[in-house]
């Protein structure tokens, strides 16, 4: 054998070339198991959107269908076009949006609630070729940049506490210890933390899943979840398919609902882009994140999928952040989760059997890692500091990562202008906080 065979390396298969597996410092084993986990953190949607939905008269099966397939092709074109492990589903919020102000209070049908979806994801593909998008995106100084981070790191911490019953609710200091502290599903959610953060400190590849996977183990053994009475079943997509009135939603000039779900989603967006990428280290020493407008192609293909298939808004998930503190770096992951989502639609009662006790633990765990981001904010210069502070502040505390964002926005470039540095602001900035100036007064007048 020839000394050139000797120093041969061996040579990379086809997923280590598409997905650029060695340059980002993951593998094919790394990548499976955070798509698992990033799926397990996530699946809830599965049945918490149908539920929500069903309130619009719309089928629940059927809404169960096209909330797997909407995510599937949303969180796939993420992984192959855009090559992040981030993945995409109906988003929380907007639903709600969607089911009780658009179609139950506003009385408008749910198929021409659709149509509103579908033209804003449309609007959102146009502003998203056009670069207005990545424009916003890279408009974003430093200092917001960790906050948005850090911000929802707590809102998935905060998530993560009252599923697990270890907060809850009071009317005089508005949160307070859950009711159900001593109760034996608080109890598991807290095994689930400390064996989970024990598995991480050992540095235990997988741990954040071995701690889902072990503790729904342990749900079943109480009694706390029940084993499905089937384990396969296929639900009908037919009763929502193409069911959407586009022509509808233009003839009752539903532009404030329109502009709800636009605005929403892209901030919603770039709130969960910015505090992922930078926890999976994807952004490059500018700030700035890689291939921008195809991971802002991604979620806009997934709402116009989602709507002719019968669901509301597709986003980014926050919860994209426990594959990346799994390992995940490429878009493999996120594959793995689109090949999850559709598997799943199969194995729906299957899958159902994980409590919110058990995805808990890793909710909190990821919010932890999260918060590293605050070391690169400069607390020291008040014109950084104080934004960003109102930022990470207000995420979980009004239960909203735009509402975050839109404090962060509109103080960044007047306390900057105040003190004098005025032009180290992109006009961007001064632009999107007139923005979210107006929309704090449209919802002030009951918008």
């Amino acid at each position: 054998m020839s000394a050139t065979d000797n120093n041969t390396k061996p040579p990379q298969n086809f997923l280590d070339r598409f997905f650029q597996l060695a340059t980002n410092g993951t593998s094919i084993r790394t990548e499976l198991i955070a798509g698992l986990t990033t799926f397990a953190t996530m699946s809830y949607i599965i049945f918490v959107n149908p539920d929500i939905l069903k309130n619009t008269g719309m089928d629940q099966n059927s809404v169960l269908a096209a909330t797997c397939i909407a995510s599937a092709v949303a969180t796939l074109v993420m992984g192959l076009l855009a090559n992040y492990p981030l993945a995409l589903a109906p988003g929380m919020g907007i639903n709600a949006y969607f089911t009780f102000t658009v179609v139950m209070q506003m009385k408008v049908p749910w198929q021409t609630a659709l149509g509103a979806v579908f033209i804003s994801g449309l609007v959102f593909f146009v502003l998203t070729v056009a670069g207005v998008r990545r424009l916003i995106v890279e408009a974003i100084p430093q200092s917001l940049h960790a906050a948005v981070a850090a911000g929802i790191g707590l809102f998935i911490a905060f998530i993560g506490l009252k599923n697990a019953g270890i907060i809850g609710s009071d009317p005089v200091t508005f949160v307070t210890l859950g009711k159900g502290i001593a109760s034996k599903e608080t109890a598991l959610a807290v095994i689930g933390i400390l064996l989970t953060a024990g598995l991480m400190a050992r540095k235990v590849t997988g741990a954040i899943l071995i701690g889902i996977v072990t503790t729904t183990i342990l749900a079943l053994i109480l009694h706390i979840a029940q084993l499905p009475a089937k384990v396969f079943a296929i639900p009908s997509l037919r009763p929502t398919f193409l069911q959407l009135d586009i022509r509808g939603a233009l003839n009752l000039g539903l532009l404030e609902i329109v502009f709800v779900f636009l605005f929403v989603d892209m901030f919603d967006n770039i709130g969960t882009l910015v505090g992922v990428t930078r926890q999976a280290g994807l952004m490059n020493e500018k700030g700035e994140i890689p291939r921008i407008n195809r991971v802002l192609l991604a979620d806009a293909s997934g709402s116009m999928v989602g709507a002719l298939c019968g669901t509301s808004t597709v986003t980014s998930y926050i919860e994209s952040a426990a594959g990346v503190a799994a390992g995940g770096r490429t878009g493999l992951t996120a594959v793995v989760v689109a090949i999850l989502f559709l598997v799943s639609m199969v194995f729906a009662p299957v899958i159902g059997i994980v409590p919110s006790i058990a995805t808990a633990p890793a909710l909190i765990i990821v919010g932890s890692l999260m918060m590293k981001s605050i070391l690169d904010i400069k607390w020291d210069e008040t014109a950084e500091a104080l934004p960003a502070f109102l930022t990470i502040l207000a995420i979980p505390l009004t239960f909203n990562i735009a509402n975050g964002l839109a404090l962060g926005f509109i103080s960044y470039p007047i306390v900057m202008a105040l003190s004098g540095r005025w032009r180290e602001v992109s006009w961007t900035m001064y632009v999107l906080a007139l923005v979210f100036v107006l929309r704090f007064v449209y919802l002030g007048h009951g918008g």
